[in-house]
């Protein structure tokens, strides 16, 4: 990544495909081998996807914009573009029933929480989406699931969208995005996975040009953690233009509560790419293959630079060191 645009279009691809490194100055293996897969991963629906990799198969989730979360599970990456798309959720609270969005899958001791953005009917995002978390009743990431709680901070119910949730120094961290005079990157301690418990903090604003083009955007931050490093890649632009990239902030040292805790790089680390016709890459997710000797990004992106934020995304991935 780090700032090369190296995407790879909707053609067959193996893992030998290898996209700049994130983790500048951290040394890192040579690209091995692997099985050919073609991208897309996911053809439709396969907006702000997550990838998890359990117990000998691969869990695809993915924006579904509905009233249900749906998830697919293959034990080849491959396998994800043909799988069965299993209603693993689906909810008619008037207040969360609608517009889901970016869910994700994290597994805290013995139990699957998938977290996710919803709302009301209607489209008044800035107002209305909340970030939402799932318990699963056992050890299967395909549920059965049960309610547990709408995150916000005490005091504070703001609109609050793409939730994540980050281990670091031994403490639980929320990582979300809200909506302001700007949409910006915020974290907030949690006392349980499914409970923030202090205030929100922002520790990033779209300020340079290219994370303000047709919009002014910080948001879907994912904890990126290798080689002792900790880093948050983050979305940034309009999600609704072919100018939609990832950002990096690198974790400094300190109280990760405060902004100066959080440096970020000065340029995208994954962006358009024209001459191979990727549009809009971003909300992005991480996995590692099966031996965890591989790392992977998972991420949606749009064949034409007319496409927009809606279903026709589709959901990628690839190798990087």
């Amino acid at each position: 990544m780090a700032g090369r645009r190296a995407l790879v279009p909707s053609t067959v691809v193996t893992a030998l495909l290898v996209v700049a490194a994130l983790l500048a100055g951290v040394p890192s293996a040579a690209a091995a081998p692997g099985r050919p897969y073609a991208n897309p991963v996911k053809a439709q629906k396969g907006a702000d996807p997550w990838i998890a990799y359990h117990d000998g198969h691969y869990y695809l989730v993915t924006t579904s914009w509905t009233s249900e979360l749906t998830m697919r599970r293959s034990p080849t990456l491959a396998g994800l573009a043909t799988a069965p798309s299993v209603q693993v959720w689906s909810d008619a609270t008037a207040s969360r029933c609608c517009n889901m969005w970016a869910p994700e899958l994290h597994s805290f001791d013995g139990r699957w929480y998938l977290y996710y953005s919803a709302g009301p009917a209607g489209d008044d995002y800035a107002r209305n989406q909340r970030t939402h978390v799932l318990e699963s009743v056992g050890s299967d990431p395909m549920g059965p699931y049960v309610y547990k709680n709408r995150l916000y901070a005490p005091g504070n119910d703001v609109g609050l969208i793409d939730g994540s949730v980050l281990r670091l120094n031994g403490n639980l961290y929320f990582l979300g995005s809200v909506w302001g005079s700007t949409q910006n990157i915020v974290i907030a301690p949690m006392s349980s996975p499914y409970r923030i418990s202090g205030a929100l903090s922002t520790i990033s604003t779209p300020t340079y040009s290219w994370e303000r083009q047709t919009a002014a955007v910080n948001e879907g931050p994912e904890p990126l953690q290798r080689g002792g490093r900790t880093f948050i890649v983050y979305s940034a632009s309009a999600c609704w233009s072919p100018d939609y990239k990832l950002g990096r902030l690198t974790y400094t040292g300190g109280d990760p509560l405060r902004a100066s805790a959080w440096s970020k790089h000065p340029t995208p680390v994954f962006q358009r790419d024209d001459a191979n016709g990727v549009y809009g890459p971003g909300h992005n997710g991480f996995f590692t293959s099966p031996d965890g000797a591989e790392s992977w990004i998972v991420y949606h992106a749009n064949d034409r630079s007319t496409d927009g934020c809606d279903n026709g995304r589709t959901t990628r991935a690839q190798r990087f060191t």
